[in-house]
């Protein structure tokens, strides 16, 4: 995966969009890590996606059916069981394909749903790591689920992508693991996108 700062990305964007890449997002060509090289006001910042409502620490679940289950609760606390039922099947189904599971006691389970209308990010800690098939065969803690409806499949891309590259930093790990809170899960994750 190509990120910011890679001079491969930014000469790939200047092919496809010319040299003013600021114009990248209007441009449909431009999808996925590409679109991180935009001016930091353009780009999908995740404490613009997650909400404290919307953060647990510690999680309650000790199964990755239990945590799913979890976080989808705090994804859509208004919504009624069956759309909740819904919207994890859909989260499993992805699972099905490939564990979302990344590694170093991660996963960032996503899906797509008609239930939700705009990108919606939850996220948690895991007292106990977590059974969760992980590509790397370890448990996880740290979990960040993203829901959104099929309309929005490019944003959705844009911020798992986020997410995967803040927390490829082992300091921002570390810390976030370390939380016992949900305001300090919140801070230290504002504070890793802080410029």
């Amino acid at each position: 995966m190509l990120f910011a700062g890679d001079t491969r990305t930014e000469k790939a964007a200047q092919l496809l969009v010319g040299q003013d890449v600021a114009h990248a997002r209007a441009t449909p060509a431009v999808r996925g890590p590409l679109a991180f090289i935009l001016p930091r006001h353009h780009r999908a910042l995740l404490y613009d996606l997650l909400t404290l409502e919307r953060v647990k620490v510690p999680l309650a679940g000790h199964s990755k059916d239990e945590v799913l289950r979890e976080l989808v609760q705090l994804a859509m606390p208004s919504a009624d069981t069956a759309a909740r039922d819904r919207t994890v099947q859909a989260v499993l189904d992805r699972e099905a394909l490939l564990s979302t599971g990344i590694g170093v006691g991660i996963a960032i389970p996503h899906g797509r749903t008609s239930d939700v209308d705009d990108i919606i990010l939850t996220a948690g800690l895991a007292p106990d790591p977590i059974d969760f098939d992980a590509l790397d065969g370890r448990p996880v803690s740290l979990f960040f689920l993203l829901l959104g409806p099929e309309r929005a499949a490019g944003a959705h891309v844009r911020a798992l992508g986020r997410i995967s590259r803040i927390l490829r930093h082992e300091s921002v790990r570390d810390g976030l693991n370390a939380s016992s809170s949900a305001e300090e899960f919140m801070e230290l994750l504002v504070g890793a996108e802080a410029p």
